[in-house]
């Protein structure tokens, strides 16, 4: 596929989604459009970073479908390192447990699309280091999307060394290109009906549930929950946030519940980090499953989001949590 062809594609796909690209976009897929004419395993990766809502994901995404490879993956952060985790486990007692999970989840690709890739664990950080080192080394051809560029990734201080070898890897491996467009889309988007999109921000009173407290059980771990029934999951802010959870668990509840309810949520400043953290977490798995959630808060969204802005990497969760419909009024939750 010429390069020519790929960006006529690219545009005819913008079409049909009902928008054009505009001036940002386009500088960016004229460096993405040389993928086509590369062959497999031999074009030069590409690392896309930007704000939120820019077109980042929805871009890569669309040159991955036209590019007419058949050895290529997409994958997105939470969904891949879940599936890797297993297979580690999986492969538990051999020699060399997470590079031979590494070999099972790439596979054959040629091209491995990488959605909204960003680092916040050491672990993953280690991981994600072995995993760039395996594609590269192997001519895989990466393609990833972050709201992070290279150096700001593994943002903590206290641990962001554990990942100067992955953005090593990263710098020298990668043409890193900046999507800087004036517009955060998903901002103003119309469509409320459906997805994570049809969820509201309410400072109201939440529905009274009859449901008897219940609990989820996963790996051996018991969390508390306020109701699992019919295939919908209830929890409070604590009961989300505040004890030990991974994404790992998040992955797996978004998946098993076709809709939740989050009460009690506080004024995000109002939690310790380690609590602000994993609910950013949570934002981006249900985002990425595409589910619908409620929340009843005890400050209105703009408040919320105001208080997390003092944190660095809160702006992909707030771009996020702008999708919902707000629902307005006077709040009768007391203020904590």
């Amino acid at each position: 596929m010429g390069k020519d062809e790929l960006i006529r594609a690219v545009e005819a796909a913008a079409s049909v989604d009902g928008f054009s690209l505009d001036s940002a976009q386009r500088a960016v897929l004229d460096r993405l459009s040389m993928l086509g004419t590369e062959p497999a395993g031999a074009a030069r990766s590409v690392y896309v970073h930007g704000e939120s809502g820019r077109g980042k994901s929805w871009l890569a995404d669309a040159v991955y479908t036209a590019l007419p490879l058949r050895e290529k993956s997409r994958v997105h952060f939470h969904g891949f390192f879940h599936e890797l985790h297993r297979s580690i486990q999986r492969h538990r007692g051999e020699p060399d447990a997470a590079d031979r999970a590494i070999e099972d989840a790439i596979g054959n690709s040629r091209l491995l699309f990488f959605d909204e890739l960003h680092v916040h664990d050491p672990g993953d950080a280690r991981l994600l280091t072995r995993l760039l080192d395996h594609a590269f080394t192997r001519k895989v051809t990466v393609l990833a999307t972050s709201n992070y560029a290279p150096d700001d990734l593994l943002p903590d201080p206290d641990w962001h060394h554990i990942f100067e070898p992955g953005i090593a890897l990263i710098t020298a491996n990668m043409d890193v290109l900046a999507l800087r467009g004036p517009t955060d889309y998903r901002t103003v988007t119309d469509d409320h009906t459906r997805g994570f999109a049809s969820g509201i921000w309410s400072t109201r009173t939440p529905p009274r549930t009859t449901a008897s407290p219940s609990s989820l059980t996963l790996n051996g771990r018991v969390f508390p929950a306020t109701s699992t029934d019919d295939g919908q999951l209830s929890v409070t802010f604590d009961q989300l946030c505040r004890t030990p959870t991974s994404t790992i668990e998040y992955l797996r509840w978004a998946r098993d519940f076709g809709s939740w309810t989050v009460t009690d949520v506080p004024r995000f400043d109002a939690v310790d980090p380690p609590a602000q953290q994993r609910f950013i977490n949570a934002i981006d798995v249900l985002v990425a499953e595409d589910v619908p959630v409620d929340f009843y808060a005890h400050v209105d969204l703009d408040e919320f989001l105001e208080a997390a802005s003092r944190r660095p990497d809160a702006s992909r969760m707030s771009s996020r949590m702008r999708l919902l419909e707000t629902v307005s009024g006077e709040p009768v939750i007391p203020k904590a």
